[in-house]
């Protein structure tokens, strides 16, 4: 069910003005599923120009640990051999099924002829006969049709006696018209790709312990990554997942097959409810009907467990066989978390035959800087580190023995594809001293590899990026691909405590609540501006308003303010569009300003709901986050452990290309005209700045027009005062004033 997740709480002695309050939540959108629509459409058909895929039918074993990503992608293009397409006709001839001609149009309102007869003074309406259409439903394919019958789209006004033409009076813009879309159809081949859709979330955060890296999770948002039904608290069937068809026809229930998966509740998420579920359901082909199979109630987060089920039932075994996990629970955002893992169909099993024999990596790399998962690339020349001292490994031995671990760790450091450095960590090392790596055993073990040495400083250019490459392994026969993993070590303009996944929301509660963020620089220098991860969170705060603020570092607190925006120029959070999305809010008038090597970048809130900044829950920098909700005369640290999704920007190499040197000030320049405005204003952007998005605020920040074009229509507005941001560089708040 949808729920705010209060933790505690604070007293406060006075002021009804400020918070009493630090609030996390569950994330209702989920950033690393949003994209872009797969299919072309037309503005006024919803289905024009769309494809219709028809699906390959995979062989047993059906095996997805979810490491890689194995979901079908829809990329068929109109010239791809193969393919071919249909024009459909919204109207038919009921009777011979040929398209109506587009100058025929109806209306279901019923019409008629009205005569005047001026020698009685009477009135009289004659209805039109109706005529029968059949009429397509073009907001889905395939296609159904209804017969209706219509009248014509005139009335006509006649008088008796008076020898003139009557007249037509037509109905305007008509609602039965001649229309027509164009389908295409493809044919699905691909037997890497095992699930029909992505409707569940694939990742590698939001699991607790999992036996390799990835899981599916399944809660309230769909396959673009946006709530079901927002600020509801509506609960019913959110995710599916479904497999693409098998081929059982020559199984027999002699065969032992096994069908079994691994399922964990809540994890990372959000704790679903007992009334909450996931559910299998397997399909029968020839009764074209779906059997649940399976299901588990909400529960807190216990470690992953083994499901098994045999595969008997005579109906099953078929050309066509499927089958499909679901969930049930609160629609209203990222709520009620189930995961699952390894999931596999096979012959020739048995109930003690786990067939989980992996020996993986169980979460990803982060990052080789000790307490950052980026600085800035000059930073990083200018005091080159060592690698840190406690480098985290998980992996997990999934055989039921015990296992030799005389194989050491193996690590990489690559630049621009060549090696720059690498490292060694012994296998006793990996299992925590074990003398064997232990069955079915998960081993998190910290390593200070500090004397390896550090990233090389010889290149130049204002960014750089490391790939990092670590190998585990072991004797026993078991999937190699969950034995390496890879990530990018960034060197841009920024710090950074978390690795980009947001899985709860978090903040301050309260007017005049404030939010600080800890950071110690390899040195000083000036910020350009901060980096938000703000994420919707069950109710859109987005309208909402806060003060950019940075403060000095005085014995571990928020001391001096060193910067906060102008009351009359607040800001709001605003979502990326992409998992990990990351929205800068430049300093106004582009200033810079000048920080210590330690110092707090965050927030003065002007409103007492939560923002919902991201709160990455897999590495914990939860001491270096404090909060206010008495003015900023007490703060208190965190009671969450993660870290806080902000980044300073700092003030770089990068300047030029971000529009911060002197010599390119003049290209920043914008404004708004007529000034006041009474019916419409335009935005004077400069070139690099076409085309992206521009707010018009109201004087309380809701949010009054969204457009990509710079001409506003503002006739409908009240008069008052207005402001205008431009997201994409928040350089400067313009104000403009409306008077009609």
């Amino acid at each position: 069910m949808m729920r705010f997740l209060f933790l505690f709480s604070i007293a406060l002695l006075s002021t009804s003005l400020w918070s009493q309050g630090f609030e996390k939540g569950p994330i209702t959108r989920n950033f690393e599923l949003s994209k872009a629509s797969q299919a072309l459409k037309s503005t006024a058909n919803s289905i024009d120009s769309t494809f219709y895929y028809t699906s390959d039918t995979l062989s047993l074993p059906f095996f997805d640990e979810f490491s890689t990503d194995k979901f079908q992608k829809y990329t068929a293009q109109y010239n791809d051999p193969g393919v071919s397409s249909t024009l459909y006709y919204q109207l038919l001839n009921p009777n011979t099924l040929a398209a109506l001609s587009p100058n025929q149009t109806f209306t279901d309102q019923a019409t008629f002829r009205r005569t005047f007869d001026i020698a009685t003074s009477a009135l009289t309406d004659t209805i039109f006969a109706t005529t029968a259409v059949k009429v397509a439903d073009f907001s889905a394919f395939p296609l159904t049709y209804q017969t209706l019958n219509l009248y014509p789209p005139y009335y006509i006004y006649d008088t008796i006696g008076v020898p003139d033409t009557p007249d037509t009076i037509w109905v305007q813009n008509p609602t039965y018209f001649q229309d027509s879309v164009r389908i295409f159809f493809a044919a699905l081949n691909n037997p890497a790709a095992l699930w029909l859709d992505d409707h569940a979330y694939l990742n590698r955060r939001f699991g607790v312990s999992p036996r390799s890296l990835g899981v599916v999770t399944f809660d309230g948002l769909n396959a673009a990554g946006y709530p079901y039904a927002i600020g509801t608290s509506i609960t019913n069937t959110a995710d599916y997942l479904h497999s693409k068809p098998l081929d059982l026809s020559g199984y027999t229930a002699t065969d032992s097959l096994y069908f079994s998966f691994l399922v964990q509740s809540e994890g990372w998420g959000d704790i679903p409810e007992v009334t909450d579920s996931l559910r299998l359901e397997f399909y029968a082909k020839e009764l074209d009907q779906w059997f649940h199979v399976w299901s588990i109630a909400g529960d807190t987060t216990a470690p992953f467990k083994v499901v098994h089920i045999p595969v008997l039932a005579a109906k099953y075994f078929k050309k066509g066989f499927q089958f499909r996990f679901s969930n049930y629970g609160a629609l209203s955002g990222a709520l009620d978390h189930f995961h699952i893992d390894y999931v596999h169909l096979r012959p020739q099993s048995n109930q003690a035959d786990t067939l989980f024999k992996d020996f993986a990596w169980v979460y990803p790399m982060n990052s080789l800087l000790q307490d950052y998962t980026s600085v800035p690339w000059d930073h990083y020349k200018n005091t080159p580190k060592p690698f840190r001292n406690d480098f985290p490994i998980g992996i997990h031995n999934g055989s039921t023995s015990p296992e030799n671990n005389q194989i050491a760790g193996q690590f990489v450091v690559e630049h621009a594809g060549a090696q720059v450095n690498q490292f060694s960590i012994p296998g006793s090392q990996l299992s925590a001293g074990d003398l064997n790596y232990e069955p079915t055993t998960t081993y998190f073990t910290t390593h200070n590899i500090s004397a390896f040495g550090s990233f090389p400083t010889s290149m130049g250019g204002d960014q750089q990026a490391f790939r990092v490459k670590g190998d585990i392994s072991v004797q026993f026969p078991n999937l190699t691909l969950n034995d390496t993993t890879s990530f990018y070590q960034p060197f841009f303009n920024f710090y950074s405590y978390d690795d980009g996944s947001a899985e709860a929301a978090f903040g301050p509660t309260g007017m005049q609540a404030r939010l600080a963020v800890e950071y110690n620089a390899y040195e000083a220098d000036s910020l350009v501006g901060v980096s938000f991860h703000f994420v919707p969170s069950v109710t859109d705060v987005s309208s909402k308003l806060f003060l950019l603020s940075v403060w000095s570092n005085e014995n571990g607190q928020p001391g001096t303010l060193l910067y906060e925006d102008d009351v009359f120029f607040p800001r709001s959070p605003l979502y990326g569009e992409e998992r990990g999305i990351f929205v800068p809010y430049y300093f106004t008038d582009t200033q810079k300003v000048s920080v210590p090597p330690s110092f707090f970048i965050g927030w003065r809130q002007l409103d007492a709901e939560r923002l919902n900044l991201g709160l990455d829950r897999n590495i914990d920098h939860s001491d270096k986050v404090k909060y206010s909700v008495d003015g900023g005369f007490t703060w208190y640290t965190s009671p969450f452990e993660g870290s806080a999704m902000i980044h300073p920007i700092f003030s770089t190499a990068l300047d030029a290309s971000l529009g911060f040197s002197q010599n390119n000030m003049a290209t920043l320049d914008w404004s708004v005209y007529p000034n006041p405005a009474s019916q419409e204003f335009t935005v004077q952007l400069p070139a690099s700045l076409q085309g992206t998005s521009i707010y018009l605020l109201d004087a309380v920040g809701k949010v009054q027009q969204i457009q990509s074009t710079t001409t506003f229509d503002i006739s409908m507005l009240p008069n008052g005062v207005y402001f205008i941001q431009c997201p994409q560089t928040q350089l400067r708040v313009l104000k403009l004033v409306v008077n009609h």
